[in-house]
Formats: C-alpha cells, structure tokens, sequence
C-alpha cells in the first residue's frame, strides 16, 4: 500500500508544490540526488571513481510540456558528455524520451535523441534509453531500434521485470545484440499488463536475468570497456540482494566472468551491497541523479524501500 500511494505522489503536481517547499525534504532527497548542477554531478561521479566504480548520469526531469524545454533538456546532456569527456571520468548517460519531447512530438524526439547519440559517439561513450511507464513502452523500443538501425550501436535500453511482455522485448533485442540494464520498475502499472504481486516480479526478475547471463555467454562474454564507459550485455539494476545472488550463483554456474556481468545500483542507496559486489570483482556502476526536477525521482526511491520512508521522517524531526 505504501509503494502504491508513493507512486500515486510521484505524479500530483499539488503533492510536488507542497513537498518541494519543504526544506527537510530536499535535505533527504539529497542522499539520493547529486546536487542541481553539472558540477554537483561531476564532484560525485569523481568521488565514486575513486572508489571503483562507474557511473551513469541522469539529468532529472521528465514529460516536457513543451518544444523549448524539451530543446533545453537536449543541450543539457550535450554539456554532459561534453563535461564526462573533459573530466576524464568513467562515466555514461541516461536519457527518458519524454524529457526530449516524447509526449509533444515524435519527430522532435527523434531530432533530439539523434543530437545525443551523435554527440556521446564522437566520444566513444554509452546512452543508455531509460524506460517509462507503459504509454511508452512500445515507443521507447521503436526508437531505440530505429536508432540502432542508423548506425548508433554504443546505446541500450531498459526492461522491466514487472511487465508480462518483458521476455519477449528482451529475447527480441537480445536477438539485435543490445545491452540491456533489467530493472523490476518503478510505476504503477495496470493489472492487466504486470505482475500484481512482488514473488511473481521477483521469479521474473531472475528468469530475466538468466536470459541475459545466457546470451552474454554464448556470444563471447564481452566485458566493459577499459574506460569504464561501455557495459556488458547484461546490466542487474536491483537493491534486491535475493536477486544479486541468483544472478552471481547463476552466472557462476555456467562459467560467465565476472567482468561480463555488470550490477548497478542507486546513489545513496544500499552502499553495502555496492561495496561488495566490487570486492568481488563484479564491475559496479552507480546510477547518479542530478538536478532541480528531483521530486518525482525522490516519490519512487521512497516508493521502493520503507527505510526511504524513515529516512525521511527522521530528516522531518531534524528541521
């Protein structure tokens, strides 16, 4: 009931006003976002290179209500690769299609989305396209292979283990070579099209995985790049330590290096869990967020966890 009603506030514009005016609540949600700017980001991505790992960027926002926004979110990740190649980090993109335009228009889209693709391959570097809720499920694919289709292969995509289409889309694309980051995902979604009860995700979930680990062996295990930019085929986005587990039992079991299976996880949550899977010799990659739009990502990291829910009301009592 409590993911439900988190994710119910992730998208009610008066829920965003009144939290957002709440100066504790940007102090909590802090813990998971990287600062309003660039060079917030950048300071992070450093700090988590340091330690290991890569990373992957997020500017925060998403469904632009109009073509400027949707223009000024494009230019915002041209800085960032440009930023990423500058600093010398070890560190990719994400981008959601409704923050370039997805929902205005589908031509300004794929304009935007081509400036991005062409931008990162001059650098060599990764786009991975995050997957929304399921009004966009078909459409983000469509674009992903049409993209792939003109040529730019340093992109993947993201499925999520909650929908009952999933291992279709993912044996398709596994087909089409792509680098897949699995997640179990983050809306609400209708009965009609996901797995209502979280054993049935969780079981998907690990099927899902053992497809990924299972191509990923049979084409050549290839592993990340030596810059830390480019994935492997399979990229394990849980918290879930039930889920980590299968994936390094199963990918064990049928002789996949470790090197050929990538796990990444949420800034500021489960450093544990990220730790030791880069003592182990996995390749870790933080999801870093960033930026002033920060209010609907903040709703579903407390929609995931109950301990994001303390968090917070612990930050309340410190106002």
């Amino acid at each position: 009931m409590l993911r439900s009603f988190f994710i119910f506030l992730s998208t009610a514009t008066w829920a965003q006003r009144l939290v957002t005016n709440w100066r504790f609540a940007w102090k909590a949600a802090s813990r998971f976002v990287a600062g309003s700017t660039i060079q917030d980001a950048i300071l992070v991505v450093r700090e988590l290179n340091e330690k290991g790992m890569n990373v992957t960027l997020d500017h925060l926002g998403e469904n632009t209500t109009n073509r400027d926004d949707a223009v000024q979110a494009t230019e915002e990740i041209l800085v960032l690769l440009d930023q990423i190649e500058q600093n010398h980090v070890r560190a990719n993109v994400s981008v959601k299609l409704t923050q370039i335009g997805l929902e205005l228009e589908t031509e300004l889209c794929i304009q935007n989305l081509e400036k991005i693709l062409s931008h990162a391959q001059k650098y060599n570097n990764f786009v991975r396209i995050d997957m929304e809720n399921t009004p966009y499920t078909d459409r983000t694919i469509q674009l992903f292979r049409q993209m792939h289709d003109k040529g730019y292969s340093l992109t993947g995509v993201v499925i999520q283990a909650c929908l009952f289409r999933s291992k279709n889309d993912i044996e398709e694309l596994l087909r089409e070579g792509t680098r897949i980051r699995l997640v179990k995902g983050a809306y609400k979604e209708p009965p009609e099209l996901a797995f209502p009860k979280k054993k049935d995700v969780d079981s998907n979930f690990d099927f899902l995985a053992g497809l990924l680990i299972n191509t990923a062996n049979s084409t050549g295990s290839p592993t990340f790049s030596t810059d830390g930019r480019i994935p492997p085929i399979p990229a394990i986005g849980t918290h879930d330590k039930k889920r980590i587990d299968f994936a390094k039992d199963y990918a064990s079991k049928i002789g996949l290096p470790k090197q050929a299976l990538e796990f990444q996880m949420l800034y500021g949550i489960r450093r544990d869990l990220q730790n030791q899977c880069l003592q182990e010799g996995y390749p870790v990659r933080i999801y870093v967020a960033y930026g002033t739009h920060w209010y609907p990502y903040f709703m579903r990291r407390l929609a995931e966890r109950p301990a994001n829910i303390w968090f917070l009301i612990s930050n309340f009592f410190k106002k």
